[in-house]
């Protein structure tokens, strides 16, 4: 029977089994999630607004891809290079080199004033926060959402990575604070509470992408079977 959509714990559970079975390493997953990211988007300045795990390490690859395609990038991110780690670290520290500019906004009034910028990007990509997230929001957190939903720019458009920021993939239900994207790349699958109708303001268009992982992991769930 073929399935249309993953849990949060399949989720979990497909880069799990991607890492340990597979030999396949995280950060090759990452690159390959930001790579095809970056290409749904078709013009600059764009602003990436990186958190402070993997879904912000996608983020950096993104900036990365673009910059290679000769657009303007700027990356704000809610901690400096040095506070990352793992996989998002390697890949912060690659933007870092390449010359990308990275401002840190970890207090909300930061976050207030980076708006004019926001204003001026062709596309801001939302990298803050992935499946993982449940519950409600803290700080930068709420001020990030809330600057780049109030984006007044005429030709702006936001793109969630893998999952507006603030939507509960489980449920469906956003928090009193949620992206709402005009395009939603999300990897591997929809995910189960995209079905929901409270999910829908918020994902705009979905794009299913590609990461690399293995097609016989995927089919183990159910996954691309008639």
């Amino acid at each position: 029977m073929k399935k249309s959509f993953l849990t949060r714990d399949e989720v979990r559970d497909v880069d799990r089994r991607a890492i340990e079975e597979y030999g396949l390493p995280g950060v090759v997953l990452m690159e390959n999630a930001g790579r095809r990211c970056s290409e749904l988007i078709d013009a600059g300045p764009v602003v990436i607004c990186c958190g402070r795990g993997n879904n912000g390490g996608d983020g950096f690859v993104i900036a990365r891809h673009l910059e290679n395609r000769g657009f303007a990038v700027e990356i704000v991110a809610v901690a400096s290079v040095e506070q990352l780690r793992g996989d998002a670290r390697i890949n912060a520290d690659v933007a870092s080199k390449a010359g990308i500019p990275i401002t840190v906004a970890s207090q909300p009034a930061e976050w207030a004033a980076l708006a004019p910028r926001l204003d001026r990007a062709r596309w801001i990509v939302d990298a803050l926060l992935g499946t993982g997230f449940s519950g409600e929001l803290r700080e930068p957190y709420i001020a990030a959402i809330q600057t780049i939903n109030n984006s007044s720019g005429a030709m702006t458009k936001v793109l969630a990575v893998d999952v507006p920021s603030g939507l509960d993939v489980e449920t469906g239900t956003a928090a009193a604070h949620c992206i709402k994207a005009d395009v939603t790349a999300t990897f591997v699958a929809m995910k189960r509470g995209f079905f929901e109708g409270s999910a829908k303001p918020f994902l705009g268009r979905v794009e299913v992408v590609d990461i690399g992982v293995p097609r016989n992991l995927l089919t183990s769930l159910g996954l691309g079977k008639e």
